[in-house]
């Protein structure tokens, strides 16, 4: 059975304080049989790991393991200070930073060669959603990304399918059309390294799930989890999609 994951990206969000007592109450509740990662600011991911909380995780990372790349953060420096996890392919850095699937993969390989597992971030704008569209296109980023990752790389890997349309608006993809699209992308995963690592790959869900939606979605099938943006900024209002795992 595949042990559920949540995910708390706080984007460019809290400052130092709040951030911290944000981190200190969360790592006081244990969910049981499930799996609780927090995305915080890069600056701070250093000074967290000291206090021995919950797991971390970084929101981006470059594709390099050392090098004169002014501002970036290298994988084996995010490992250097115990921090686990890495989202990468995120629409908002697709979006923004002009991310393509080229780099998505160079940075998807150089993570899980240095050690950290990744959440690899996929979904589609309203214009494929309507044009129908969206599996070929969900289908194009999955194929790009992990080229050249074998079986084991992709033990530690997790799929977090956000429909760019659901993304901090506020709307929500359906039931049809969120289990439509896990089951797909597992599908798709099983068609090129087969059923048993399919069915063993967490498949999580993203795009303004909140505390009142959260215990729907994540009964869903072939819903593992989720990775949570505005709704993991509030310890009230995250404790309680917590609960809903």
């Amino acid at each position: 059975m595949r042990k559920k994951f949540l995910g708390a990206n706080w984007k460019m969000n809290l400052a130092y304080q709040k951030s911290k007592d944000l981190y200190t109450e969360l790592s006081s509740l244990s969910p049981p049989s499930s799996e609780l990662v927090i995305f915080p600011s890069t600056l701070f991911l250093s000074e967290f790991a000291s206090l021995n909380g919950l797991p971390l995780g970084a929101q981006d990372v470059h594709f390099e393991t050392y090098g004169a790349f002014t501002g970036s953060v290298s994988p084996l420096q995010l490992k250097s200070i115990s921090c686990e996890y890495v989202l990468i392919g995120h629409s908002e850095r697709r979006q923004y930073f002009n991310e393509n699937n080229v780099l998505v993969n160079l940075k998807l390989k150089c993570a899980i060669q240095s050690g950290l597992k990744v959440i690899f971030c996929c979904g589609e704008p309203y214009e494929n959603r309507k044009s129908s569209t969206h599996l070929s296109f969900v289908l194009a980023q999955i194929k790009a990304a992990f080229n050249e990752i074998n079986e084991t790389d992709l033990k530690n890997c997790i799929i977090a399918y956000e429909p760019i349309w659901a993304i901090g608006t506020g709307l929500n993809a359906s039931q049809v059309e969120i289990e439509e699209m896990h089951g797909f992308i597992r599908e798709s995963f099983s068609n090129s390294y087969g059923t048993d690592a399919a069915d063993g790959l967490r498949i999580i869900y993203g795009g303004s799930c909140n505390q009142d939606n959260a215990s729907a979605i994540f009964s869903y099938k072939d819903v593992d989890g989720g990775l949570v943006g505005a709704a993991s900024l509030d310890f009230e209002s995250f404790q309680k999609i917590i609960t809903a795992l």
